[in-house]
Formats: structure tokens, C-alpha cells, sequence
């Protein structure tokens, strides 16, 4: 029988990763505490016409080794990507779907882009032949809610399922609305994100916002809270989780707990120009009292860290605002990756929560000299061990989206 109205912080059981920095658990975490970037010349098209010609791709990543045949004709690379991590993580939750209530387990992914290759080629085939020439599947393969739909059929999942758009913030959005159906009756929700973008529509539609770092070499291209920062790059990829309810998991004997979500908090910055600051600050802290904690609780921050000088000083600004001049260890792994848009705060979460399983804070990838008016306890250079008990996690997506997520040991 599902739990109903829960204020138990329910609790996430199983992980599944398909990042530049790896495919599975294992792969990603030794990449993470090696520093070793998945950051390179973009493979899936020729980029040498563009000004960015780097990003973090999926290495390795086969969908026919992964997905069954009829849905990678009918589902974009994004797609594809999000249901091989599904089945690793509720592989790794050690769950059959079939053994629990179809209506009381749920899919809340977040999504930026949607199946933007899949578009692409059925445009292509629009304006070089004649509308007939355009698949049928063009109409639910870009869409935003395709990889919640096409994760929802598969494991037969019929309780309340959703798709966040918040890009870069989606990913704590999803688990934050995951959070809530857990609370609602729900036993099981899949959630997190993925997204590819990697392909020339999708890079031109990312280089209108004037933000990607245009520098050529890998090592030197998007450097987080750095005095040589230029922008960000872009990337494939994310995670899926597996959230419970607490009832759940002890119900069928969970043989793992990676961590619980303890609070969540999403803002929305001002209109250019207002005089009101900018929301990140506030939205922290509502996640943090919502987690029942203060600020002094919290023992590491993975920091948003876009990369754009000017957006890295908010962060900064915000976070010695609500911690004191370094006052709080941060970190950001994605540094590794690339921004990874709807998948990226996923892989942040899945990241924290096994630096708290492991007791080490991951370093911030080629970081190596902050400006001194961010006043950050940054960790770089290599890890840093550390008793982990609280973490917590921020995310801005591109025009004004904010979240945060505490999260649990």
C-alpha cells in the first residue's frame, strides 16, 4: 500500500549516468576524482565552420546496443540516452517495475532542447524534397516530453508524469516535482534529465545567447569561477535517478540509499534592469529552511558555474551572502563535461551524492586561479576529503530560471 501525505524525505536508490565523463557509475565517479575532462572536438558533425568546435560528448554510447530497434527510429539521440541511463538506474535500484502498482510509480524528466537532431533531419527533409517526405514521428520525437513518455511506456509507469523545461535548472525542477509525488502517494518516481544538443541546429540555436566560449583548446575552454573564464561549452548527456518514498524502500528492502532530498527551492531572476537582486541567493536559502536546516548545516555547494565572468560573480556574490566569505566548500564537476542543459543538474545531484557515499569533495576541472573578489572556497587542483552530511546544489538556466536542492547523507 503506497504511502500517502509522507513528510519523510524520500530517498534516492538507484543512479544512472551517460556523461562525457563516462557511461555508469563507476566510469563517471574515477573520471570525476581523476580530473579528467570529457571535453573535446565535437564528433557528431563536422564543426570546423563554427566558432565553437568543442563540447562533452557521450563516449562510447551505441543506442542499438542500448535501445530496442523500432524506438531508435522513432526517438532522438536525447531519447535514446535517457532510457539506457532509466534501465542502469532502476538496474542499480535492484526494482522490477512489474513488481509494484503500475499507478503508483511516476516520470518526471527535465528537457531544453528536445529531440533537436531528430528536427533537424525531418527539416532538412522538408525543405530540400516536399512535406510527405517527413516522418510521422517528427510530431512526438522533438517534443519535450518524449523521453518521459517513452520511459513512462517502456517500465509501464501510468501514476502522474511530467516534463520540466527550465533548461539548466530543469534537473533540479524534475527532482524537486518528484519530491512532491513521493509525498502525494506516489512509491517510485524516474526522474532527472538528459540532452543532446550537439548537432548544427542545435549549436547555432546556442550560439544566439552569446555565451559559449569560443577557445580552442580543451583545456582552456570553459573554466568555471577562473580569472581566464570566457563562457561555457556545450554537452550530451545526464543522469536518471531512481527517488522513493522512505515507505517504499524499507517496504521492498532497498539494498542501497544513496542519499535523501531534504529540501528544494526554484526562483526566477528580475527583468534586466530592476532594481530587485538576483533570485539565486534567496532561492538557496528557501531551499535550505525547507530543508529544516541554517547555512552552517550545509558542508559543500556544487555551484552552477556558467563560465560567463559576469554570471560566475552573482554566484560568488550569492553564495558568500549566504555562507560568509568562504565559508562553505564549492565545487563544479561539470567544469569536465560541459553544460549538459537538462541533464546537467541531474549529473550534478548524482555527483554529490556520491561524493557524500565516499567522503570526498571533487575539484573544479582546470580551475586554477579564482579572482579575488569572488572570495570562494573553491576546491581545486585535486580532491579534498571531507565528512560530507549535507550538500547542496545550484542551477540557473538561461533566461532567469533558478533552482536549488539540499540534499541528505
Amino acid at each position: 500500500m503506497a504511502a500517502e501525505h509522507s513528510d519523510r524525505p524520500p530517498v534516492v536508490t538507484g543512479l544512472g549516468i551517460a556523461a562525457p565523463t563516462g557511461i555508469g557509475i563507476e566510469a563517471h565517479w574515477s573520471a570525476v576524482l581523476a580530473g579528467t575532462s570529457g571535453i573535446g572536438r565535437i564528433s557528431r558533425f563536422d564543426p570546423s565552420s563554427y566558432p565553437v568546435r568543442l563540447g562533452g560528448e557521450v563516449p562510447g554510447f551505441k543506442a542499438e546496443e542500448q535501445v530496442p530497434s523500432r524506438l531508435i527510429q522513432q526517438t532522438d539521440h536525447w531519447t535514446h540516452v535517457a532510457l539506457a541511463a532509466g534501465e542502469a538506474a532502476l538496474a542499480d535500484a535492484r526494482v522490477d517495475p512489474a513488481d509494484l502498482p503500475e499507478y503508483e510509480m511516476a516520470v518526471v524528466t527535465a528537457s531544453s532542447s528536445g529531440g533537436t537532431e531528430f528536427g533537424q533531419h525531418e527539416m532538412e527533409a522538408l525543405y530540400q524534397h516536399a512535406p510527405d517526405w517527413v516522418g510521422a514521428y517528427q510530431s512526438i520525437a522533438w517534443f519535450y516530453a518524449a523521453t518521459t513518455g517513452q520511459l513512462s511506456i517502456r517500465h509501464k509507469m501510468r501514476g502522474p508524469c511530467g516534463v520540466i523545461c527550465g533548461e539548466q535548472a530543469g534537473g533540479l525542477d524534475a527532482l524537486g516535482q518528484a519530491r512532491r509525488l513521493t509525498r502525494r502517494g506516489a512509491r517510485l518516481v524516474v526522474t532527472g534529465g538528459t540532452d543532446a544538443s550537439l548537432c548544427p541546429y542545435g549549436l547555432t540555436a546556442q550560439l544566439s545567447t552569446g555565451k559559449l566560449s569560443t577557445v580552442a583548446d580543451p583545456a582552456g575552454a570553459y573554466l568555471p569561477f577562473d580569472r581566464r573564464a570566457s563562457g561555457y561549452l556545450p554537452g550530451e548527456g545526464g543522469a536518471i535517478l531512481v527517488l522513493e518514498s522512505a515507505e517504499s524502500a524499507e517496504e521492498r528492502g532497498a539494498p542501497q540509499r544513496y542519499g535523501t532530498v531534504l529540501g528544494y527551492a526554484a526562483g526566477f531572476d528580475p527583468a534586466p534592469g530592476s532594481e530587485r537582486p538576483p533570485a539565486l541567493r534567496r532561492t538557496a536559502l528557501q531551499a535550505i529552511t525547507d530543508a529544516g536546516l541554517e547555512p552552517s548545516d550545509i558542508d559543500v555547494v556544487f555551484a552552477d558555474g556558467s563560465g560567463v565572468p559576469a554570471e560566475d560573480l552573482a554566484e560568488a556574490k550569492a553564495i558568500g551572502e549566504l555562507f560568509g566569505p568562504r565559508g562553505v566548500p564549492v565545487t563544479v564537476p561539470k567544469a569536465l563535461t560541459g553544460r549538459l542543459y537538462g541533464g546537467g543538474a541531474a549529473l550534478d545531484v548524482a555527483t554529490a551524492l556520491l561524493a557524500m557515499r565516499e567522503g570526498v569533495i571533487p575539484h573544479s576541472g582546470g580551475t586554477a586561479e579564482q579572482p579575488p573578489e569572488y572570495e570562494l572556497d573553491l576546491v581545486t587542483g585535486a580532491p579534498r576529503p571531507a565528512e560530507l552530511r549535507r550538500a547542496l546544489v545550484l542551477a540557473r538556466g538561461y533566461g532567469g530560471f533558478n533552482s536549488a536542492l539540499v540534499l541528505g547523507r
